[in-house]
């Protein structure tokens, strides 16, 4: 199967470094021409364009930015999907975007499959990260050999737009637990609590989870660079917010938590990483949340393993 990848950013070019290090024969795309380089000394082929891409590989994957730049992409290959081609877009984005490109991809007797990531870029770095898929059964199977180098577990989640509608929603949850974890260290700071100790203790209890456990570190650190820019946060909460209006939803804390983050954008920049949000608090307080001994950069230590589908009833129970 030759692979053409679109988009080597911080979660692209890693998802692609999987490929490549799992034997695949790769095509690699990027505006920045140092990235592509970086992959074709590693003996990865550099693409012209997305048209030719599409020409020359059986699959292509997009993880790009906005929705924006998967649709200016997907109409540059389009003309050259037919039968045997499929596009796998691997960004996140949105619902709606997704299902209206691969009925376009669907015209032309291609096919399309959702794949957006979950887990962090250091999961990404080692093909350990969780994947959703959507799309139809025929389809995801095709692309599962690829999807278990890709990742560690992969979740079919149901037709296209699916996979991206769960996506979301992930990611509001996880800048939700991002923020109230901001506002535990910050308060137990004020209480004279130890930042360290203050760790293990929301570590190892009820409040602990998969965002304490990475971006806290990097909180207390005071690296604070977690790989995930305000700019991407606020695309994909405000997708969730928009899912929420269309069905009629009202939520309560979606709204304050797309305010915070503006506010968070205008002290510190458009695209000033996702972590440094805490620093609202101490310019709030003149308070520092710092301790020793944590890590600048997160890096996952767990071995990298072929994949696995999960089964899990609901959907693939029937399947």
């Amino acid at each position: 199967m030759k692979v053409g990848f679109i988009g080597l950013g911080n979660v692209g070019g890693k998802l692609a470094g999987s490929l490549l290090r799992n034997g695949y024969d790769l095509t690699v795309h990027d505006l920045d021409a140092a990235l592509v380089a970086g992959f074709t000394g590693r003996g990865a082929s550099a693409g012209d364009n997305p048209a030719a891409m599409m020409r020359a590989c059986d699959v292509v994957i997009t993880c790009l930015p906005s929705p924006a730049a998967s649709d200016a992409v997907v109409t540059q290959m389009l003309p050259e999907v037919g039968p045997g081609k499929t596009w796998v877009e691997m960004s996140t984005t949105d619902a709606d975007e997704v299902i209206r490109l691969g009925a376009l991809i669907a015209e032309r007797g291609g096919r399309a499959v959702e794949c957006p990531v979950s887990g962090g870029c250091h999961r990404a770095d080692t093909g350990n990260i969780s994947i959703f898929a959507g799309g139809d059964r025929e389809g995801v199977e095709l692309v599962m050999p690829l999807l278990t180098r890709l990742g560690r577990r992969i979740l079919h989640t149901g037709p296209l737009g699916s996979a991206s509608q769960l996506k979301v929603m992930t990611n509001y949850l996880a800048t939700a637990n991002l923020l109230t974890v901001c506002e535990a260290l910050i308060t137990m700071k004020a209480a004279g609590l130890d930042m360290a100790t203050t760790y293990e203790a929301i570590r190892i209890s009820s409040g602990t989870s998969f965002v304490h456990e990475t971006e806290s570190q990097l909180i207390l650190s005071g690296s604070r660079d977690v790989n995930f820019t305000m700019d991407l946060v606020q695309k994909d909460i405000g997708l969730f917010q928009k899912l929420a209006d269309a069905h009629g939803v009202p939520l309560e804390l979606s709204p304050k938590i797309i305010e915070i983050m503006a506010d968070g954008q205008k002290r510190y920049g458009e695209r000033a990483q996702s972590d440094r949000i805490i620093e609202r608090l101490e310019e709030a307080t003149g308070l520092a949340v710092r301790a020793d001994g944590f890590p600048l950069e997160l890096v996952d230590t767990e071995p990298e393993e072929q994949g696995y589908e999960i089964v899990r009833g609901g959907l693939n129970a029937t399947e």
